[in-house]
Protein backbone atom coordinates (compact mmCIF):
# COMPACT_ATOMS: atom_id res chain seq x y z
CA UNK A 1 0.00 0.00 0.00
CA UNK A 2 1.24 3.46 -0.85
CA UNK A 3 2.15 5.71 1.92
CA UNK A 4 -0.24 8.66 2.36
CA UNK A 5 0.58 11.89 3.88
CA UNK A 6 -0.63 12.80 7.78
CA UNK A 7 -4.31 13.97 6.68
CA UNK A 8 -5.42 11.50 4.26
CA UNK A 9 -4.72 8.61 6.41
CA UNK A 10 -6.99 10.44 9.47
CA UNK A 11 -9.76 11.20 6.74
CA UNK A 12 -9.83 7.95 5.34
CA UNK A 13 -9.59 5.60 8.48
CA UNK A 14 -12.23 7.98 10.06
CA UNK A 15 -14.13 7.27 7.11
CA UNK A 16 -13.96 3.71 7.56
CA UNK A 17 -15.06 3.80 10.73
CA UNK A 18 -18.17 5.17 10.34
CA UNK A 19 -18.87 3.21 7.65
CA UNK A 20 -18.07 0.13 9.72
CA UNK A 21 -19.64 1.07 13.39
CA UNK A 22 -15.63 0.27 14.68
CA UNK A 23 -13.71 2.59 16.16
CA UNK A 24 -10.74 3.83 14.35
CA UNK A 25 -7.28 2.91 15.83
CA UNK A 26 -5.62 6.05 17.15
CA UNK A 27 -2.77 7.37 14.68
CA UNK A 28 -0.21 6.48 17.38
CA UNK A 29 -1.66 3.00 17.40
CA UNK A 30 0.56 0.20 15.66
CA UNK A 31 -1.44 -1.87 13.34
CA UNK A 32 -1.85 -5.57 14.37
CA UNK A 33 -0.24 -7.61 12.02
CA UNK A 34 -2.61 -10.71 10.38
CA UNK A 35 -0.84 -13.57 8.06
CA UNK A 36 -2.94 -14.75 5.47
CA UNK A 37 -2.14 -17.62 2.88
CA UNK A 38 -3.62 -17.41 -0.52
CA UNK A 39 -3.30 -19.00 -3.65
CA UNK A 40 -2.93 -15.78 -5.72
CA UNK A 41 -5.74 -16.53 -7.39
CA UNK A 42 -8.91 -14.63 -8.65
CA UNK A 43 -10.89 -15.70 -5.16
CA UNK A 44 -8.21 -13.83 -4.01
CA UNK A 45 -10.25 -10.55 -4.81
CA UNK A 46 -11.63 -9.76 -1.56
CA UNK A 47 -8.45 -10.10 0.24
CA UNK A 48 -6.86 -7.18 -2.39
CA UNK A 49 -10.11 -5.01 -2.54
CA UNK A 50 -9.81 -5.07 1.61
CA UNK A 51 -5.99 -4.24 1.58
CA UNK A 52 -6.04 -2.25 -1.43
CA UNK A 53 -9.25 0.48 -0.64
CA UNK A 54 -8.07 0.77 3.14
CA UNK A 55 -10.93 -1.67 4.65
CA UNK A 56 -8.17 -3.62 6.78
CA UNK A 57 -6.54 -0.44 7.91
CA UNK A 58 -9.61 1.08 9.04
CA UNK A 59 -9.99 -1.62 11.83
CA UNK A 60 -6.06 -1.31 12.71
CA UNK A 61 -4.75 -4.18 10.61
CA UNK A 62 -2.06 -4.73 8.57
CA UNK A 63 -1.82 -7.99 6.42
CA UNK A 64 0.84 -9.70 5.48
CA UNK A 65 0.22 -12.31 2.57
CA UNK A 66 1.62 -15.65 2.42
CA UNK A 67 1.14 -17.95 -0.90
CA UNK A 68 1.27 -21.16 -1.45
CA UNK A 69 0.56 -23.34 -5.00
CA UNK A 70 -2.94 -25.05 -3.03
CA UNK A 71 -4.92 -24.46 -0.08
CA UNK A 72 -3.88 -28.27 0.75
CA UNK A 73 -0.39 -26.97 1.28
CA UNK A 74 -1.36 -24.41 3.65
CA UNK A 75 -3.51 -26.20 6.16
CA UNK A 76 -0.08 -26.78 8.09
CA UNK A 77 0.66 -23.50 8.52
CA UNK A 78 -2.54 -22.97 9.65
CA UNK A 79 -2.81 -26.00 12.16
CA UNK A 80 0.29 -24.72 13.57
CA UNK A 81 -0.78 -21.02 13.90
CA UNK A 82 2.32 -20.07 11.31
CA UNK A 83 -0.06 -18.44 9.68
CA UNK A 84 -3.32 -16.93 11.19
CA UNK A 85 -6.04 -17.30 8.75
CA UNK A 86 -5.83 -18.72 4.57
CA UNK A 87 -7.84 -18.93 1.59
CA UNK A 88 -8.50 -21.72 -0.86
CA UNK A 89 -10.16 -24.81 -1.38
CA UNK A 90 -11.42 -27.12 1.56
CA UNK A 91 -9.21 -30.49 1.47
CA UNK A 92 -8.81 -33.89 2.34
CA UNK A 93 -6.24 -32.56 4.57
CA UNK A 94 -8.08 -30.22 6.13
CA UNK A 95 -10.87 -32.88 7.12
CA UNK A 96 -7.88 -34.88 8.56
CA UNK A 97 -6.41 -32.15 10.53
CA UNK A 98 -9.83 -31.23 12.38
CA UNK A 99 -10.10 -35.52 12.71
CA UNK A 100 -6.67 -35.25 14.69
CA UNK A 101 -7.61 -32.13 17.13
CA UNK A 102 -6.21 -29.81 15.05
CA UNK A 103 -8.41 -26.42 15.87
CA UNK A 104 -9.40 -25.49 11.99
CA UNK A 105 -12.89 -23.94 10.85
CA UNK A 106 -13.95 -23.15 7.75
CA UNK A 107 -15.64 -19.22 8.11
CA UNK A 108 -16.17 -17.71 5.39
CA UNK A 109 -17.30 -18.12 1.23
CA UNK A 110 -14.76 -17.40 -0.84
CA UNK A 111 -15.82 -18.63 -4.44
CA UNK A 112 -18.82 -20.73 -5.66
CA UNK A 113 -20.02 -21.60 -8.50
CA UNK A 114 -23.60 -21.81 -9.71
CA UNK A 115 -24.57 -21.83 -13.10
CA UNK A 116 -22.70 -19.45 -14.61
CA UNK A 117 -19.80 -18.73 -12.32
CA UNK A 118 -17.28 -21.20 -14.10
CA UNK A 119 -14.29 -19.54 -12.41
CA UNK A 120 -12.78 -23.57 -12.34
CA UNK A 121 -12.94 -24.81 -15.55
CA UNK A 122 -12.51 -27.85 -16.98
CA UNK A 123 -9.00 -27.34 -19.97
CA UNK A 124 -7.70 -29.50 -22.90
CA UNK A 125 -4.54 -29.06 -25.19
CA UNK A 126 -5.75 -27.67 -28.03
CA UNK A 127 -4.39 -30.16 -30.44
CA UNK A 128 -6.09 -32.96 -28.62
CA UNK A 129 -9.31 -30.91 -29.35
CA UNK A 130 -8.57 -29.84 -32.93
CA UNK A 131 -7.71 -33.69 -33.97
CA UNK A 132 -10.81 -35.09 -32.65
CA UNK A 133 -8.54 -37.25 -29.73
CA UNK A 134 -10.99 -35.19 -27.59
CA UNK A 135 -14.46 -34.92 -27.76
CA UNK A 136 -16.34 -35.48 -24.82
CA UNK A 137 -15.61 -36.28 -21.14
CA UNK A 138 -14.86 -39.67 -22.08
CA UNK A 139 -12.07 -38.94 -23.78
CA UNK A 140 -10.33 -38.28 -20.57
CA UNK A 141 -9.35 -41.80 -20.06
CA UNK A 142 -5.88 -42.47 -19.99
CA UNK A 143 -5.06 -38.53 -20.47
CA UNK A 144 -3.05 -36.98 -18.29
CA UNK A 145 -4.57 -34.29 -15.95
CA UNK A 146 -3.07 -31.66 -13.81
CA UNK A 147 -4.48 -30.98 -10.20
CA UNK A 148 -3.02 -28.48 -7.99
CA UNK A 149 -3.10 -31.00 -5.26
CA UNK A 150 -3.26 -34.06 -3.96
CA UNK A 151 -6.71 -34.18 -2.50
CA UNK A 152 -8.52 -30.93 -3.10
CA UNK A 153 -11.78 -29.63 -4.78
CA UNK A 154 -10.20 -30.47 -8.52
CA UNK A 155 -10.32 -34.12 -7.73
CA UNK A 156 -14.65 -33.75 -6.38
CA UNK A 157 -14.53 -31.82 -9.78
CA UNK A 158 -12.96 -34.64 -11.79
CA UNK A 159 -15.14 -37.01 -10.38
CA UNK A 160 -17.93 -35.42 -11.44
CA UNK A 161 -16.86 -34.75 -14.73
CA UNK A 162 -15.90 -37.87 -15.48
CA UNK A 163 -19.30 -39.40 -14.52
CA UNK A 164 -20.74 -37.39 -17.04
CA UNK A 165 -18.76 -39.48 -19.48
CA UNK A 166 -19.14 -42.88 -17.71
CA UNK A 167 -15.52 -43.00 -16.57
CA UNK A 168 -13.71 -42.93 -13.39
CA UNK A 169 -11.71 -40.61 -11.78
CA UNK A 170 -8.85 -43.46 -11.30
CA UNK A 171 -9.09 -43.66 -14.93
CA UNK A 172 -7.17 -40.91 -15.55
CA UNK A 173 -3.25 -40.33 -15.19
CA UNK A 174 -2.92 -38.17 -12.53
CA UNK A 175 -0.13 -35.31 -12.18
CA UNK A 176 -0.17 -32.82 -9.51
CA UNK A 177 1.37 -29.07 -10.12
CA UNK A 178 0.55 -25.67 -9.56
CA UNK A 179 -1.96 -23.49 -11.57
CA UNK A 180 0.86 -21.29 -13.21
CA UNK A 181 2.73 -24.21 -13.87
CA UNK A 182 -0.26 -25.68 -16.13
CA UNK A 183 0.02 -22.83 -18.89
CA UNK A 184 3.88 -24.29 -19.24
CA UNK A 185 3.02 -27.44 -19.39
CA UNK A 186 0.06 -27.01 -21.91
CA UNK A 187 2.38 -25.56 -23.80
CA UNK A 188 5.08 -27.87 -24.11
CA UNK A 189 2.52 -30.65 -24.59
CA UNK A 190 3.65 -32.16 -21.02
CA UNK A 191 -0.12 -32.67 -19.92
CA UNK A 192 -3.28 -33.35 -21.72
CA UNK A 193 -5.95 -31.86 -19.69
CA UNK A 194 -5.95 -29.87 -16.64
CA UNK A 195 -8.87 -28.32 -14.10
CA UNK A 196 -7.52 -25.13 -13.87
CA UNK A 197 -8.79 -21.46 -12.01
CA UNK A 198 -8.47 -17.82 -12.82
CA UNK A 199 -7.36 -16.12 -14.04
CA UNK A 200 -4.54 -18.73 -15.13
CA UNK A 201 -7.26 -20.30 -17.27
CA UNK A 202 -8.00 -17.39 -19.92
CA UNK A 203 -4.21 -17.09 -19.96
CA UNK A 204 -3.77 -20.63 -20.79
CA UNK A 205 -6.32 -20.50 -23.40
CA UNK A 206 -4.69 -16.92 -24.64
CA UNK A 207 -1.40 -19.10 -24.96
CA UNK A 208 -2.99 -20.68 -27.45
CA UNK A 209 -1.90 -23.89 -26.20
CA UNK A 210 -5.39 -25.26 -24.56
CA UNK A 211 -8.95 -25.18 -24.96
CA UNK A 212 -11.57 -24.20 -22.22
CA UNK A 213 -13.91 -26.86 -22.84
CA UNK A 214 -16.29 -25.64 -19.77
CA UNK A 215 -16.61 -24.63 -16.22
CA UNK A 216 -17.02 -26.42 -13.17
CA UNK A 217 -20.43 -25.04 -12.93
CA UNK A 218 -21.62 -27.29 -15.96
CA UNK A 219 -20.19 -30.91 -14.32
CA UNK A 220 -20.80 -30.17 -10.51
CA UNK A 221 -22.80 -26.35 -10.36
CA UNK A 222 -22.84 -25.08 -6.97
CA UNK A 223 -19.76 -26.67 -5.23
CA UNK A 224 -18.21 -24.47 -2.53
CA UNK A 225 -14.49 -24.69 -4.04
CA UNK A 226 -12.78 -22.03 -1.94
CA UNK A 227 -13.54 -20.49 1.93
CA UNK A 228 -11.42 -18.62 4.47
CA UNK A 229 -10.06 -20.46 7.10
CA UNK A 230 -8.61 -19.70 10.52
CA UNK A 231 -6.79 -21.20 13.01
CA UNK A 232 -7.67 -22.06 16.67
CA UNK A 233 -4.61 -19.75 17.53
CA UNK A 234 -6.23 -16.87 15.87
CA UNK A 235 -10.00 -17.80 16.98
CA UNK A 236 -8.94 -18.59 20.59
CA UNK A 237 -5.69 -15.98 21.25
CA UNK A 238 -7.09 -13.17 18.92
CA UNK A 239 -10.90 -13.46 18.98
CA UNK A 240 -11.25 -9.27 19.18
CA UNK A 241 -8.60 -9.10 16.13
CA UNK A 242 -10.48 -12.59 14.02
CA UNK A 243 -13.87 -10.16 14.41
CA UNK A 244 -12.37 -6.92 12.86
CA UNK A 245 -10.52 -8.97 10.14
CA UNK A 246 -13.84 -10.52 9.07
CA UNK A 247 -15.58 -7.18 8.91
CA UNK A 248 -13.15 -5.92 6.56
CA UNK A 249 -13.50 -9.30 4.47
CA UNK A 250 -17.37 -9.07 4.11
CA UNK A 251 -17.12 -5.24 3.40
CA UNK A 252 -14.71 -6.34 0.39
CA UNK A 253 -16.96 -9.55 -0.66
CA UNK A 254 -19.88 -6.58 -1.27
CA UNK A 255 -17.59 -4.78 -3.23
CA UNK A 256 -16.75 -7.71 -5.12
CA UNK A 257 -20.15 -8.52 -5.41
CA UNK A 258 -21.01 -4.76 -7.02
CA UNK A 259 -18.28 -5.48 -9.48
CA UNK A 260 -19.62 -8.69 -10.99
CA UNK A 261 -22.38 -9.41 -13.43
CA UNK A 262 -23.35 -12.36 -14.64
CA UNK A 263 -20.36 -13.80 -14.43
CA UNK A 264 -17.98 -11.49 -15.37
CA UNK A 265 -16.48 -8.30 -14.06
CA UNK A 266 -18.95 -6.11 -15.68
CA UNK A 267 -21.12 -4.33 -12.42
CA UNK A 268 -20.84 -0.57 -11.59
CA UNK A 269 -17.64 -0.94 -9.58
CA UNK A 270 -15.97 -3.74 -11.96
CA UNK A 271 -13.03 -1.01 -13.92
CA UNK A 272 -11.41 -0.05 -9.85
CA UNK A 273 -11.80 -4.16 -9.00
CA UNK A 274 -9.66 -4.65 -12.33
CA UNK A 275 -7.31 -2.15 -11.49
CA UNK A 276 -6.86 -3.51 -8.06
CA UNK A 277 -6.95 -7.10 -9.17
CA UNK A 278 -4.19 -6.29 -12.14
CA UNK A 279 -2.02 -4.36 -9.77
CA UNK A 280 -2.54 -7.63 -6.45
CA UNK A 281 -2.70 -10.56 -9.29
CA UNK A 282 -0.09 -9.19 -12.19
CA UNK A 283 -2.81 -9.74 -14.88
CA UNK A 284 -3.18 -7.32 -17.66
CA UNK A 285 -6.31 -6.11 -17.63
CA UNK A 286 -8.10 -7.55 -21.08
CA UNK A 287 -7.55 -10.49 -19.33
CA UNK A 288 -9.18 -9.72 -16.31
CA UNK A 289 -12.46 -8.42 -18.24
CA UNK A 290 -12.77 -11.75 -20.38
CA UNK A 291 -12.57 -14.20 -16.94
CA UNK A 292 -14.91 -15.86 -15.32
CA UNK A 293 -15.37 -14.37 -11.66
CA UNK A 294 -16.66 -17.01 -8.32
CA UNK A 295 -19.93 -16.14 -6.97
CA UNK A 296 -19.18 -14.88 -3.32
CA UNK A 297 -22.00 -14.52 -0.89
CA UNK A 298 -22.02 -10.62 0.30
CA UNK A 299 -22.64 -12.18 3.63
CA UNK A 300 -19.93 -14.85 3.58
CA UNK A 301 -22.21 -17.57 4.13
CA UNK A 302 -21.07 -21.15 3.20
CA UNK A 303 -22.93 -24.10 1.41
CA UNK A 304 -22.74 -26.80 4.09
CA UNK A 305 -24.23 -29.42 1.79
CA UNK A 306 -21.69 -28.89 -0.87
CA UNK A 307 -18.50 -29.53 1.62
CA UNK A 308 -20.31 -32.46 2.79
CA UNK A 309 -20.62 -34.00 -0.64
CA UNK A 310 -16.99 -33.35 -1.13
CA UNK A 311 -16.24 -34.61 2.30
CA UNK A 312 -17.74 -37.92 1.16
CA UNK A 313 -16.02 -38.23 -1.89
CA UNK A 314 -12.62 -37.67 0.22
CA UNK A 315 -13.80 -40.20 2.27
CA UNK A 316 -14.70 -43.15 -0.63
CA UNK A 317 -11.33 -42.69 -2.03
CA UNK A 318 -9.45 -43.52 1.23
CA UNK A 319 -7.96 -39.76 1.43
CA UNK A 320 -9.48 -38.94 4.93
CA UNK A 321 -9.11 -40.98 8.50
CA UNK A 322 -11.38 -40.67 10.85
CA UNK A 323 -14.75 -39.23 10.93
CA UNK A 324 -15.41 -35.45 11.12
CA UNK A 325 -18.93 -33.91 11.34
CA UNK A 326 -19.61 -30.17 9.43
CA UNK A 327 -20.19 -28.79 12.93
CA UNK A 328 -16.96 -29.16 13.64
CA UNK A 329 -15.63 -27.87 10.85
CA UNK A 330 -18.10 -24.86 9.87
CA UNK A 331 -18.14 -21.41 12.52
CA UNK A 332 -20.13 -19.04 10.71
CA UNK A 333 -20.55 -16.89 13.79
CA UNK A 334 -17.59 -14.66 12.23
CA UNK A 335 -19.48 -13.79 9.27
CA UNK A 336 -22.57 -13.33 10.61
CA UNK A 337 -20.98 -10.92 13.04
CA UNK A 338 -19.53 -8.88 10.74
CA UNK A 339 -22.84 -9.51 8.28
CA UNK A 340 -24.51 -7.36 11.74
CA UNK A 341 -21.96 -4.83 12.04
CA UNK A 342 -22.12 -3.43 8.13
CA UNK A 343 -26.15 -4.17 7.84
CA UNK A 344 -27.53 -5.45 5.38
CA UNK A 345 -26.10 -5.65 2.04
CA UNK A 346 -27.71 -2.85 -0.90
CA UNK A 347 -26.17 -3.66 -4.37
CA UNK A 348 -24.66 -0.91 -5.95
CA UNK A 349 -26.82 0.35 -9.23
CA UNK A 350 -25.13 0.99 -12.18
Amino acid sequence: MKRMKRSAFVARVGSIAVCTGIAAPALSQTLETVNVGSVNSVSDGPFLIADQKGYFLGVGIKVNFINFNSAALMVPSIGTGQIDLGGGAPSAGLYNAIARGIAIKIVADRGSDPPGYGFSDLLVRKDLVTSGKYKSYADLKGMKVAEPAKGASPLCQLVNACAKGGIKYDDLDHVFMSFSDQIVSFRNGSIDAAIGLEPYSSKATQDGFAVRICGADAFYPGEQITTVVYSGNFIEKKPDLAKRWMVAYIRAARFYNDAVRNGHMTGPMAAEAIDIYSAGLKVDKPTLRAMWAASIDPNGRVNVKSLTEDYNIYKQYGLINGNVDMSQVVDMSFADAAAKTLGPYKPARA
